[in-house]
């Protein structure tokens, strides 16, 4: 069955230097999908396309069946929230909500209700006559997402709305786009950078890297069981370090003398590791490293300690105060660790 919108082989350069190399996507009527990745990945360049804002060097978008690869943004039935909510300031809130209505040719008592639907949909009944500059930046980006919902787009296009919000906010909003985008069925492309908000928000999450789409998958499959080292410290297995793994399957930090065949690039939390203070008391096949702790930092549930070794400087947290300077190991259960096929080294 053909996704609602389906994106296949899409290509965009900007001059010489290609942003997105033959992505492909499918996203299901009613499904937020997050686009995920690092500044600079193509993440942002992808919802554009989709948009209209930017025309591929290759590939199709189609929604609903329908092609509009080449379509300018207003025929493409699309609405976009920005970073900087982009209200009119001389506006108020209503004229602010109406604005693409009045764009549309609505006349005027069909947008004051469906202006009154969006202020009830939003919380925000009693603010149609109030100024945009007068409310917070939560109350404005609800603004900015009426605006988007008013016109009844068959898509809509999140570009990071809420990295101009503080956490407490941010959290707030993130609960209430979610419960709001499930209620009304609407399908949506949200970016973002912070994989928190990733996990929060979306039905899947593609992990985005270099102009490729290296992995699809429900927040749960990306964040458990990431396919590639990337995607892996992406999403917070941000240790690293390589390791020989013998015939039997054992696990020991990869040494200057091991073979390529036999290093194996593990990633894991700091989360998921111990910090010991004495050599026994571990799983016989856990990983043990041995080193010095480098770093202390309060975390407010506890302390997150930088613990250098003779292979990597390692994260590892632990909820008792452990003075710099202290001889210690960092313990990794062996269900913790994530296995990756290690890069063979310059002869």
């Amino acid at each position: 069955m053909t996704p609602y919108l389906a994106i296949e082989n899409l290509s965009v350069a900007y001059g010489g230097t290609t942003v997105l190399d033959r992505v492909s996507l499918g996203v299901e009527r009613g499904e937020m999908i997050a686009l995920l990745g690092s500044s600079g990945c193509g993440k942002t360049s992808l919802l554009r396309a989709i948009a209209g804002f930017v025309q591929p060097s290759g590939g199709t978008i189609k929604v609903d069946g329908v092609d509009i690869t080449h379509l300018p943004p207003e025929k493409r039935a699309t609405a976009m929230m920005f970073q900087s909510y982009a209200l009119w300031p001389h506006m108020n809130v209503a004229a602010n909500i109406g604005y693409g209505l009045r764009m549309r040719g609505w006349k005027a008592d069909a947008i004051a209700a469906r202006v009154a639907d969006m202020l009830k949909l939003l919380q925000l009944e009693g603010y149609g006559a109030r100024q945009v500059m007068q409310l917070s930046g939560g109350q404005r980006q609800r603004v900015a997402l009426g605006r988007a919902l008013a016109v009844d787009p068959h898509l809509l296009l999140l570009d990071e709305p809420m990295s101009n919000l503080d956490y407490k906010v941010r959290l707030e909003l993130r609960h209430e786009l979610r419960a709001l985008q499930r209620r009304i069925g609407i399908t949506a492309v949200y970016v973002t950078h912070d994989r928190e908000e990733a996990l929060t928000l979306a039905d899947r999450i593609a992990v985005i890297d270099a102009g490729k789409i290296v992995q699809v998958g429900a927040p749960e499959d990306i964040f458990h069981h990431p396919e590639s080292a990337f995607v892996a410290g992406f999403m917070g297995a941000d240790n690293a370090l390589d390791v020989a793994q013998s015939g039997t399957g054992g696990l020991s930090p990869a040494l200057a003398g091991t073979p390529d065949a036999a290093r194996r690039r593990a990633h894991f939390r700091s989360d998921a590791a111990l910090l010991a203070l004495a050599s026994t008391g571990h799983a016989p096949d856990a990983l043990v490293l041995s080193g010095i702790v480098a770093q202390s930092v309060y975390v407010g549930h506890g302390y997150r300690y930088r613990v250098r070794t003779e292979n990597a400087d390692l994260w590892v947290e632990a909820p008792e105060r452990v003075a710099e300077g202290t001889v210690a190991a960092v313990v990794v259960p062996r269900a913790a660790l994530l296995l990756f096929p290690g890069e063979a080294r310059p002869g």
